[in-house]
């Protein structure tokens, strides 16, 4: 039998984010995608040129199509866009008790806004109460909980706050200290579970993605039945390889490696350069 996951998100026509990272991983890890479109950008690696959002009805339209006939293990939520399009969701999957993974896209890569500001306050009073699992970069966590995350104890103070928001467990990813040893992110969940996963730092602009495909990942693990601190693992173990054994495709910020995992462990090679701490 094979394992059913949706993504909630935009298109992106570049290929390296939204609904395409998605769907991609998804296929790389052995699950079954389906997908509810929520905008559709015109993308490269240089950056958002335009975006159309859809209509909530067809948003919903989308949702229920599929959670009525596919036995859906993990929703995903990507770029949400707007206020409407967020309640319309929320509204679309609250009672179905699949398991949520909110990635609260906030900024794309060439610096294009990709939430609108009042959308923040809905994500946060009525999506996050509903998630399994947020994963934030740190800028997408400051702009949740209005802290500013410099150190080890911001994050843990940051994940504190957002676990307050309703948010079963919370992933801030580290990529953005850049001053820090490793790429380290931080898990921590209402139940007190407390680790974090660092991997190595590749010297590399080609990061177009990575949130969606590592919160794609990790919803992929769970809907082939991982338990969510082992799916935040494996995940970080897909998009360290999907950075690493990167592709040098667009003249901008490149789309990492959706095969690179699925290659490594075909040819059984190891996969380096992430540990568990704690």
């Amino acid at each position: 039998m094979v394992n059913v996951a949706m993504t909630i998100a935009g298109s992106d026509s570049g290929g390296g984010a939204g609904i395409q990272a998605d769907l991609k991983t998804f296929q790389e890890l052995g699950v079954f995608g389906t997908s509810a479109i929520t905008a559709v950008t015109a993308q490269n690696t240089h950056g958002v040129t335009a975006i159309q959002a859809m209509e909530p009805k067809i948003i919903s339209a989308q949702i229920k199509a599929v959670t009525e006939d596919f036995t859906v293990k993990a929703i995903k939520t990507g770029m949400l866009f707007s206020a409407e399009i967020i309640h319309a969701v929320a509204d679309s999957i609250r009672d179905t008790g699949i398991p949520l993974v909110v990635d609260p896209v906030m900024i794309a890569k060439g610096g294009a806004s990709l939430l609108h500001d009042e959308a923040v306050e809905a994500l946060k009073s009525v999506l996050l109460p509903l998630a399994a699992v947020v994963t934030p970069n740190i800028p997408e966590a400051e702009v949740l909980t209005g802290l500013t995350i410099k150190t080890d104890k911001d994050i843990e103070a940051a994940a504190g706050h957002i676990l307050a928001l309703g948010a079963k467990a919370v992933v801030i990813k580290g990529g953005h200290r850049q001053d820090a040893a490793f790429a380290e992110d931080v898990f921590m969940s209402k139940v007190g579970t407390k680790f974090s996963v660092r991997s190595s730092w590749v010297n590399t602009k080609d990061t177009h993605g990575t949130g969606c495909t590592y919160a794609a990942a990790l919803s992929a693990f769970l809907a082939n039945g991982e338990k969510l601190e082992d799916a935040v693992v494996s995940a970080k173990h897909f998009i360290h390889a999907a950075i690493e054994d990167g592709l040098t495709i667009g003249g901008g910020h490149g789309p990492t490696n959706h095969w690179a995992y699925g290659h490594r462990i075909k040819n059984e090679k190891l996969i380096e350069g992430v540990a568990i701490i704690g």
